[in-house]
């Protein structure tokens, strides 16, 4: 039993720093996003799900994972209130956009699923700043690829 769970770790880790999970560059760390940059950061990604007539929940966190700022819109699941904080605190903390997981899951690295705070769904995206990690968004409500078309809407108006 033992070798067996140091055997998953091994793989965990590998998949963990493996070029297909890792980040293009991981960038460092800079300060919180503020609560004045996550509410136009949110307001993006809502006009990006209005536009569409999507219903979504959309989360802002700091760095380290830390709500800053949560928004749902009228007749989103609850479901997607967790799971869009969920989004945006693996973005922040694995500092890469959580479609990174969902495409290394796909191609078989499952045992990256026994990571802390991992979600293999695309919606979570970093927030960056004059090249730092500020925070990230996170996105749920409707398919994968529809949460990270609204996150990227929001992260786009950092720019």
């Amino acid at each position: 039993m033992r070798k067996a769970i140091l055997s998953t770790i091994a793989i965990c880790a590998a998949f963990a720093f493996s070029t297909d999970v890792r980040a293009q560059g991981k960038p460092s760390y800079g300060e919180t996003v503020n609560i004045e940059t996550a509410k136009k950061v949110a307001a993006a990604a809502v006009a990006e799900a209005k536009k569409n007539n999507w219903q979504m929940c959309i989360t802002v966190v700091g760095p380290s994972g830390d709500l800053v700022y949560f928004e749902r819109m009228d007749n989103c699941q609850f479901a997607s209130i967790v799971i869009s904080q969920h989004k945006a605190r693996a973005a922040a903390r694995y500092r890469r956009p959580t479609k990174v997981f969902a495409d290394a899951v796909g191609k078989g690295a499952t045992p990256l699923l026994t990571l802390d705070d991992v979600i293999a769904s695309p919606g979570g995206i970093p927030l960056i700043s004059g090249g730092k990690l500020i925070g990230a968004i996170g996105c749920s409500g409707e398919t994968g690829k529809e949460d990270a078309q609204t996150c990227q809407a929001g992260a786009n108006a950092l720019k």
